[in-house]
């Protein structure tokens, strides 16, 4: 979550609290982290956050996390070139360090953060298959993610769910679909808003922090992506004009940001994983 990595430095703790509590009680059920949601001086802050945040709603929520991942912070600043692990000796070390963080007993959905090419896909799943044995992990999921990887893991451990990138400026997974809906897999879409591009609320004199604010590196943030992209964002900031002039009930209210959403779910099932600080985004 984009509370504590990534997005700037980390929120206020105690605001972040009070702000999940309100998405609970607003319906939110699903919440998605990572081990290595952090920072420099606590790389597991955002696990931390959640686990105490969350530990009144347990049974009135979802929770996932992801294992398999560590940054290479020998660089200046981020994005960190990515450090894949999925050796079954390390999974079952992340797990253990998950389930203490949260505060729980069991993960509701554990997914390998990104592949490891030294590890096959069967190994992985074979893992999984243990770990759900063993009541520590209920459903297990993979992200980024292709094809072949998914199929050959599915046959060992039946996968629940894929997390890729997904957005109007990111369609390259959209060939996944057909084999996810015939394996019966569901599709969460992480940076449905292209990081933010998309949701009107920067533009081309935004700054980011190049030490704690990967957007700084972003080509979709560079000074030239904006007039680029000005087609599809006046094409998207139309169709809101349209939809609140007809009054659908487009995603409740028809913004910029919930048009952009609309459009991925639509033809096939999709689950999104926002970023969000601010509760009138939650709202």
């Amino acid at each position: 979550m984009g509370m504590s990595h990534a997005y700037g430095a980390p929120a206020d703790r105690k605001e972040m609290t009070e702000l999940l509590a309100l998405a609970v009680d607003m319906g939110y059920t699903f919440f998605d982290t990572a081990e290595v949601y952090g920072t420099n001086t606590n790389p597991h802050d955002n696990e931390e956050l959640l686990g105490d945040a969350l530990k009144p709603f347990r049974d009135k929520i979802v929770i996932a996390t992801k294992f398999g991942l560590t940054f290479d912070k020998s660089s200046e600043c981020g994005p960190y070139p990515l450090i894949p692990n999925s050796k079954p000796k390390s999974i079952r070390l992340a797990v253990e360090g998950s389930l203490a963080r949260l505060k729980t007993d069991h993960l509701d959905l554990y997914y390998q953060h990104r592949i490891d090419p030294q590890v096959e896909p069967e190994e992985v799943a074979d893992t999984m298959a243990y770990l759900i044995k063993e009541g520590k992990v209920l459903h297990w999921g993979i992200s980024e993610a292709g094809e072949d990887y998914i199929r050959r893991a599915h046959k060992v451990c039946p996968i629940t769910a894929i997390q890729n990138r997904y957005s109007m400026m990111a369609r390259w997974h959209e060939n996944l679909f057909p084999s996810l809906e015939e394996l019966g897999i569901g599709f969460v879409a992480f940076s449905p808003l292209a990081n933010g591009l998309l949701s009107a609320c920067y533009d081309v004199k935004s700054v980011f922090n190049p030490q704690n604010d990967y957007r700084a590196t972003m080509p979709q943030f560079k000074k030239e992506s904006f007039e680029k992209n000005k087609p599809l964002l006046d094409l998207i900031n139309h169709l809101a004009r349209f939809a609140m002039h007809r009054k659908t009930n487009l995603l409740v209210t028809s913004t910029r940001s919930s048009v952009c959403c609309a459009n991925l779910i639509l033809g096939f099932s999709v689950n999104f994983v926002h970023k969000k600080r601010l509760a009138e985004r939650y709202q």
